[in-house]
């Protein structure tokens, strides 16, 4: 395995290269096209409430409709990531919009729960835009601005809130109707609607993007492009991915559910607090972005996986009290409950919500890492991180499911997220002791702005 420097920059660093004309077309189409993408992919959380009634489904026949969507979803990310180096974002985003819309508005024409899964795994493509749009944005901006260009594409998952807003009221309000005399009303209408703004997202971002696309990726091999995947930390940025965005993906999918089930509230009032997670989490993804380019990524990450372990600690909690057994002079029953504790409607979803904040920061510091440490080979380092990463939320939520039945608490569900978190805490804090015992500590302040890879001594290792 390769041994890479990861100290700070020289000190004849050349100048800061300029930022590209057309870059700023790239990013707004990117990320609306990606905003767009993420909500139809997504877009079995709210779904799948009223397909559930209609298709008298159970909750863990539920909870695989969204995680097909979601493993489609992740299967592709590398090749995405490849492909978009290798072609451009520009051809990559256009196949992936248009496939999308196919599939989303046969969603609407389907009969029976196979004919959903087997279409909610198609519509699943959707999300392997993300990487494609990583890696087309990575090629477009000078790396003192990646942190928050990248950030700003990724906050493109704000697209998992458009189902939560526009679905319970076009739900409710179309339900019976149809239009057109053969698109029907109610959950169906949502899909054939994503399928029209596709359609037309995929005519502009064709005609205002530039014609002329960067490919970094341009006359290299797969097999090129793919050496550095066998280091190590590429597969722990893939862990604090999971944790971050799969465990996102997840909740979002999740938490409507998990509203209805727990605090007795309407689908339009669970898809609104369940946007109060999605919005902070999607919206502060810039600002991660900007903190990783001035504080440095692993600073960032160690606030991030801080505010993760307390939050999911407190939520994982279950409703309950202490039994004491006591002398029967004292209480006739024999017992006491003491200690008694639970967690009201707004309490969670104040929870929810800091979770969310921290879970928007945090994608963004891991996703700085990559062009930091592997600059031409955003595509498939991104690739396999982004992949590895929304598998995370294509396990989760049939995890939450088992899990949840297993011990009949419903609050089982953050104790599995604290968990992970807690996994990739031990890994990110062992890494940097291990480092910095290999290394001198004067050294401590520069592991944040590593060199491209180079050979020579590594404060890292293979680690």
């Amino acid at each position: 395995m390769s041994r890479t420097a990861e100290v700070g920059p020289p000190l004849d660093a050349p100048a800061p290269d300029p930022t590209p004309r057309g870059a700023g077309q790239v990013l707004t189409m990117s990320t609306i096209a990606f905003t767009l993408l993420f909500a139809a992919w997504l877009m079995f959380g709210v779904l799948g409430v009223p397909i559930r009634d209609e298709f008298g489904l159970s909750d863990v026949q539920l909870s695989w409709l969204s995680a097909v969507a979601i493993l489609n979803g992740s299967l592709w990310r590398l090749p995405a990531g490849i492909l978009a180096d290798r072609y451009g974002g520009r051809a990559v985003f256009t196949v992936l919009l248009l496939v999308t819309a196919v599939f989303s508005y046969l969603v609407a024409q389907a009969q029976s729960y196979a004919m959903l899964l087997v279409l909610a795994f198609a519509v699943g493509f959707a999300g392997n835009a993300f990487t494609a749009g990583i890696a087309w944005n990575s090629a477009w901006f000078p790396r003192r601005h990646q942190g928050f260009a990248l950030g700003v594409f990724g906050a493109g998952n704000v697209g998992a809130s458009v189902t939560k807003f526009i679905g319970p009221v076009l739900i409710a309000g179309t339900a019976g109707s149809a239009y057109l005399g053969f698109v029907e009303g109610g959950w169906r209408l949502v899909p054939v609607i994503y399928a029209v703004l596709l359609t037309a997202v995929t005519v502009a971002l064709w005609m205002l993007t530039p014609r002329h696309d960067r490919k970094p990726g341009a006359g290299r091999s797969v097999r090129e492009q793919l050496i550095p995947l066998r280091e190590v930390r590429v597969w722990r940025f893939s862990l604090y991915y999971t944790a971050v965005f799969g465990a996102y993906v997840a909740l979002s999918a999740w938490l409507p559910k998990y509203y209805l089930d727990n605090f007795g509230v309407s689908l339009s009032t669970a898809a609104l607090l369940t946007a109060t997670f999605i919005f902070p989490a999607s919206l502060l993804r810039p600002v991660g972005g900007w903190f990783s380019d001035r504080l440095g990524a692993r600073r960032v990450m160690y606030w991030t996986l801080g505010v993760m372990l307390v939050t999911t600690f407190i939520l994982m909690m279950p409703d309950g009290h202490v039994v004491v057994n006591v002398q029967e002079s004292f209480d006739p029953s024999g017992t006491n409950e003491v200690l008694p504790y639970s967690i009201g409607l707004v309490p969670f979803a104040i929870l929810v919500f800091v979770l969310g904040c921290a879970m928007g920061i945090g994608k963004a510091a891991v996703y700085k890492h990559i062009p930091e440490y592997f600059p031409a080979d955003v595509g498939a380092v991104g690739g396999l991180v982004g992949m590895l990463g929304a598998l995370g939320g294509f396990f989760l939520p049939p995890l939450f499911a088992y899990t949840t039945a297993w011990t009949g608490l419903p609050s089982a569900t953050f104790f599995v997220l604290f968990l992970l978190t807690l996994a990739c805490s031990v890994w990110m804090h062992w890494t940097v002791v291990h480092m910095l015992n290999q290394q001198s500590p004067e050294l401590a302040t520069h592991f944040e702005t590593p060199q491209p890879q180079q050979a020579g001594t590594s404060m890292e290792g293979i680690r």
